[in-house]
């Protein structure tokens, strides 16, 4: 029989035995800590040097100069010019009418025929009236046997004086209506009141014409008025006598001197504007009355400014600028132009110039063309190009 026997228990405890961590586990946390810390150190590097290198070529690599034409800022005195819109109307028109009502029995003139003062154009019935005028001369002849004859009477004391009288009375009534009558015959007549061109004729052979109606137009195209308005402001300047130019669409290119022979007295409250009327002469009679004008009074003449070409100008609503040329020297000596946009204050434009009241002096050299590719401080190369006519003229089609 066999007898076991259990281990000797104590109170003290077991203690347990440390684990060690293997050396290749550490190793491996060592290169792969290593490889990521070399991969982010490449990255940053990495960045680094492209940044240096971007910014180094486009340090380097500048635009080469941009074309331009210019021109240069002179002093000048330029054509002292007020420009404002207008039409045209006749010195003489009128639609011809006749005062009497009747019926036309002849038409005595052509449609646009240019007529004489006086020159009868129609004719109404005047029968009865030519009737009353034989009557009245009937009447005139025998008052007059009878005034002859009693005068003798009274002369002689045969017959009295009353017989006399009543001679005289009965010949100045027949008179009286000679005169009355030719009127009306007259009034039958219409007759051309001035020197001047028809128009269309309105009326026809036979019809019953209405005093009042119209009969045609009349128009003296020998002289026309250019009626045009001022600003309040501007009234000031305006004069009797001044010359006045006028431009119309029907003519382009051609202008129509004229004088200034009315200022109207009065400012109008509505618009703060003043008419004013000009006399044209017409010799050639192609204007004509109702046509658009584009009118420009001639002032006296102001002190020389400083101009440019209108193609140097640049209108923005921030402001009206041009492209200034400055030189400057390179670290290499050489000399570079540069465009500099300069802000300036425009007057007038005349004849493609345009007045510059400042921000430039006599001599300046300013971008005439080529401004659209322009930015403030970019390199500039003159162009040999002339810079465009002055003034400048759209093409036509």
């Amino acid at each position: 029989m066999n007898i076991v026997t259990e281990p000797k228990i104590t109170g003290k405890p077991i203690a347990e035995k440390p684990h060690k961590r293997p050396v290749r586990m550490v190793r491996w946390f060592i290169i792969v800590g290593t490889l990521l810390a070399l991969l982010v150190g490449g990255l940053v590097w990495f960045n680094y040097f492209r940044g240096q290198m971007i910014a180094q070529f486009f340090a380097n690599n500048k635009p080469p100069p941009a074309n331009v034409t210019a021109v240069v800022a002179k002093s000048e005195s330029i054509p002292n010019l007020l420009t404002a819109v207008g039409d045209l109307v006749a010195v003489h028109q009128v639609n011809v009418t006749s005062d009497v009502s009747g019926r036309i029995t002849e038409i005595l003139f052509t449609a646009g025929s240019h007529v004489k003062a006086g020159t009868p154009l129609v004719q109404l019935f005047d029968g009865p009236e030519q009737g009353d005028l034989a009557n009245y001369k009937a009447q005139q002849r025998v008052a007059q046997i009878s005034l002859d004859r009693a005068k003798q009477l009274a002369e002689r004391q045969v017959g009295p004086q009353a017989t006399v009288d009543t001679a005289q009375a009965a010949y100045d009534q027949a008179s009286a209506g000679i005169a009355k009558t030719e009127a009306i015959i007259s009034q039958k007549l219409v007759r051309a009141p001035f020197e001047g061109d028809l128009g269309v004729r309105q009326v026809e052979v036979g019809q019953y014409l209405t005093a009042g109606t119209q009969i045609v137009s009349l128009t003296d195209l020998s002289r026309l008025y250019a009626n045009l308005t001022v600003t309040e402001k501007q009234s000031s300047q305006v004069k009797v006598g001044q010359t006045v130019r006028v431009a119309v669409d029907a003519y382009p290119g051609r202008t129509f001197e004229g004088k200034i022979t009315t200022i109207e007295p009065q400012i109008s409250t509505d618009t703060r504007n003043i008419r004013v009327q000009a006399t044209i002469n017409n010799p050639d009679r192609i204007l004509k009355p109702g046509m658009f004008a584009t009118t420009t009074i001639v002032l006296p003449e102001k002190p020389p400014v400083v101009t440019v070409p209108e193609t140097a100008v640049d209108y923005t609503l921030y402001g009206d600028s041009v492209f200034l040329i400055t030189e400057k020297k390179e670290d290499d000596g050489k000399t570079s132009l540069t465009a500099v946009r300069t802000f300036v204050k425009t007057g007038n434009r005349v004849e493609g110039r345009v007045e510059i009241l400042k921000g430039l002096n006599p001599g300046d050299r300013v971008v005439a063309v080529g401004q659209i590719k322009l930015q403030s401080g970019m390199a500039v190369a003159i162009s040999s190009d002339p810079p465009p006519p002055i003034p400048a003229q759209p093409p036509r089609y």
